[in-house]
């Protein structure tokens, strides 16, 4: 029984939004459209349920680039009206299109010279009627068995929302980095801003033998520096190749007698690479997809001179990985 009860919920709000994606169509694009055009901010009200989903609505817009809040149509009337300017987009947002302190505030609105997209539920509404644009958000049923509780209906509106917010946010070219701004805080802010410069070991930390270099000494260089890895380079500083510790055990496995070896004898050709300026997040996909715990780091894709290495410890150490 309970089960039952879960997927048919589940069934007729999968129905109601495959139907809200049927009605979108050149209506909903203006309304993107006014956003994009607007000199002003997005306002979303909207009173009991339909306010909870319109301060998610406002939030998305504005970590995604535009810049919106949400205005509580009770305190509106009671002097945060004024919060409201002209040039303004105002998202109001009423299932039945009826609510008593969203209509109430719909003559101030246009007093004030902001422009009005209409969610409802209702197309013959007081609040559908008003709207500058109307978007259509009415459902065929309720989830609830009672028909009483907003659930496809409030499932619908977000779903709306979310649709205006992304198309905006595509419309305005927002990148993951203007994402990042916005979400400084976290292992999110952190994957997003944190760049490898930020956690490269470089100057003295930097593990590197010329390619002449004996492996006794080398073998120093690999353990002193503590990443289990060194870079050879040529007489110039260009880095050929790299030595890991794991190249050690296999060459010992072998029965190699490296302590007297040049270290070219041991290096692999043709290291991976990263740039000082690119994500950290970027350098844990590129050791993920070859399967290394170590990178080089240059300051441009020109360049041969290593001026870094970033680890995966690092990587671990600034909650990236």
């Amino acid at each position: 029984m309970i089960l039952e009860e879960a997927k048919r919920v589940i069934r007729v709000e999968a129905e109601a939004l495959l139907n809200l994606e049927s009605s979108i169509d050149r209506t909903f694009e203006k309304a993107v459209e006014m956003i994009l055009n607007t000199t002003g901010r997005v306002v979303v009200t909207g009173m009991g349920k339909s306010g909870l989903i319109g301060q998610k609505i406002a939030s998305t817009m504005a970590s995604t680039g535009t810049p919106a809040f949400f205005l509580h149509p009770a305190e509106g009337i009671h002097g945060d009206l004024g919060m409201i300017m002209k040039g303004d987009v105002v998202i109001a947002i009423s299932n039945s299109g009826e609510t008593d302190e969203v209509v109430r505030i719909l003559p101030i609105i246009k007093r004030l010279g902001a422009t009005l997209i209409a969610m409802a539920g209702n197309p013959n509404s007081t609040l559908a009627k008003s709207g500058d644009i109307f978007l259509d958000i009415s459902v065929k049923e309720e989830a609830c068995p009672l028909g009483l509780a907003p659930t496809a209906s409030t499932t619908v509106t977000l779903a709306m929302g979310d649709a205006i917010a992304v198309a905006l946010l595509v419309s305005r070219g927002f990148k993951a980095e203007d994402f990042a701004m916005f979400h400084p805080g976290g292992a999110l802010g952190r994957r997003l801003l944190l760049k490898v410069e930020d956690i490269m070991h470089s100057g003295d930390g930097l593990p590197l033998v010329t390619s002449d270099t004996l492996m006794r000494e080398a073998l120093f260089t690999i353990t002193s520096k503590g990443l289990g890895i060194t870079g050879v380079t040529s007489a110039d500083g260009a880095l050929e190749g790299v030595i890991t510790d794991g190249d050690l055990r296999r060459a010992l496995g072998q029965g190699l007698d490296i302590i007297n070896l040049p270290a070219s004898a041991l290096m692999k050709k043709g290291p991976k690479r990263i740039r000082r300026d690119e994500l950290a997040a970027r350098a844990l996909q590129q050791m993920e997809q070859y399967s290394i715990t170590s990178l080089f780091v240059f300051a441009d894709d020109s360049a041969t001179a290593p001026v870094g290495i970033v680890h995966l410890h690092d990587l671990l150490k600034a909650g990236i990985a």
